[in-house]
């Protein structure tokens, strides 16, 4: 018996492993995306060269091309205490969870029991004690377990891909926001001067009006001015405490635990080496993770299209019985089971039809992705160029606007020139410093949005998933 069982039991599981060789369902090949030869922006720049990710570009610790220690101190609690990331890898050890479980699907199951019974019957107590082994396994002749393996294979790697975006761009956020605290300090520090600057012209025009050589209009015009600019000193705070509390958010603590001295905004601005089109696809997480996706919506194709065939079970028992007094009478058992769906009202190819037409969007947003990725690239390049040609036109314009000023003051004391055209100098003058500070404020932001329109430091070469195709 033991051996006829065998040979059942092999007659079924060979023939199974043998058409299990083949899967249900299209098998995954990424689909064309056109993408340019060269980023639009670059043959224009003189200043902007293409350079492989291998090369000099930004990984991992991207923002350390600013030379900033501060910064580099922040982005490293980022990385450890920011509380979105945390969701990000919470989500990514669940995906790992679950290809874990589509992985033991595809096994036997194995379970064992024993037991122990006292029982009366017509006067007489028996004692007995069981002990069985029993296995199930759902025979994988269509494919449709790899299916679902493969599918959550790629989720996981989508996973993975998104936590790295997370990463990205929380990163990114602080970055941005140290900067804007920085420029704020700078503004602060300008204002601060522009106060001192108007008290002068005032302390001027009192003079002038003792000696009765101006209308006490004068005066009133310096001290509102004056008055003024110390309202926009003082509105500096505001934006300050705002920006240094979401840099506490950012990395996970509360904003009375967090203080960061004032500094002056660097006006050294690093270029960022640009990757190649052909390699920003290996550099974006978005990118990757809207891959993976597709990849995993072709393999539900594959799952859908498996409940049109018949799922097909082996199940099997081994166990022995005993009275505790004598040896135990051996019990086995042997099992195949069949099951087929005939009739469910056109459910299964409604389901087979929305997973094609899920594979059908995730095809779409990954090409959307990757053409929004070569957008962002050429928008900073175009950004970084003009604002750098602006802010050499800007320096000009604060060294004109300077000695402005200091010509019309000169005039006015001369008795030669009325306060409104020192009124006029000094708003022009203070204009145009506060918008050099923006540009300069500008460009640092727009570097590090270029660094994370080229993938920051992803590189899809050190992801463990890379293998996927």
């Amino acid at each position: 018996m033991k051996a006829r069982g065998s040979r059942v039991v092999a007659g079924i599981v060979i023939p199974a492993l043998l058409a299990g060789c083949s899967m249900v369902g299209p098998d995954y090949l990424r689909p064309n995306v056109d993408t340019p030869t060269a980023f639009k922006e670059l043959p224009k720049q003189a200043g902007w060269r293409a350079a492989a990710p291998a090369d000099d570009a930004a990984k991992g610790d991207w923002w350390a091309i600013f030379n900033d220690p501060e910064l580099d101190q922040l982005e490293n609690q980022v990385t450890l205490n920011n509380e979105t990331l945390k969701v990000s890898e919470a989500n990514y050890r669940q995906a790992e969870a679950m290809m874990d479980e589509a992985r033991a699907a595809i096994w036997p199951s194995i379970t064992g029991g024993s037991g122990l019974s006292r029982a009366r019957q017509t006067g007489t107590i028996a004692n007995s004690a069981t002990a069985n082994v029993t296995a199930g396994w759902t025979l994988d002749l269509w494919g449709k377990l790899r299916r679902g393996l493969e599918e959550q294979k790629a989720a996981d790697a989508a996973s993975a891909a998104d936590l790295a975006n997370a990463k990205l761009t929380e990163q990114a956020a602080l970055a941005a926001a140290l900067f804007n605290l920085r420029e704020t300090d700078a503004m602060h520090d300008l204002l601060a001067r522009t106060v001192s600057e108007y008290e002068k012209s005032l302390e001027i025009a009192q003079n002038q009006h003792a000696a009765g050589t101006v209308a006490r209009s004068d005066v009133i015009t310096a001290q509102a001015q004056m008055l003024a600019a110390r309202v926009s000193l003082t509105n500096t705070g505001v934006a300050r405490a705002q920006y240094e509390h979401a840099i506490a958010t950012l990395i996970g603590k509360p904003p009375e635990e967090v203080s960061i001295a004032p500094r002056p905004l660097t006006r050294a601005v690093p270029k960022v080496p640009v990757s190649l089109p052909s390699t920003l696809l290996e550099r974006r997480p978005d990118i990757a993770s809207a891959e993976r996706k597709m990849q995993a919506a072709n393999a539900a194709i594959g799952v859908a299209i498996g409940a049109y065939y018949p799922d097909i079970s082996l199940s099997g028992s081994y166990g022995v019985a005993s009275n505790l007094v004598k040896a135990g009478n051996p019990v086995w058992s042997i099992g195949l089971s069949l099951a087929q769906t005939f009739f469910n009202g056109g459910l299964t190819d409604a389901q087979v039809k929305a997973a094609k037409a899920g594979y059908d969007a995730s095809v779409a947003t990954y090409r959307q992705t990757v053409l929004t990725a070569f957008q962002q690239v050429d928008d900073q390049l175009a950004t970084s160029r003009i604002l750098a040609e602006q802010a050499g036109i800007e320096a000009q314009s604060v060294a004109a606007s300077r000695q402005a000023l200091d010509i019309a003051l000169n005039e006015y004391k001369a008795g030669t020139q009325s306060y409104t055209a020192v009124v006029t100098a000094q708003a022009t003058a203070l204009s145009s410093q506060q918008q050099a500070l923006e540009t300069t404020n500008q460009r640092l932001q727009s570097a590090v949005s270029l660094i994370v329109a080229l993938g920051g430091g992803w590189d899809q070469r050190q992801d463990v998933h890379a293998g996927l195709q």
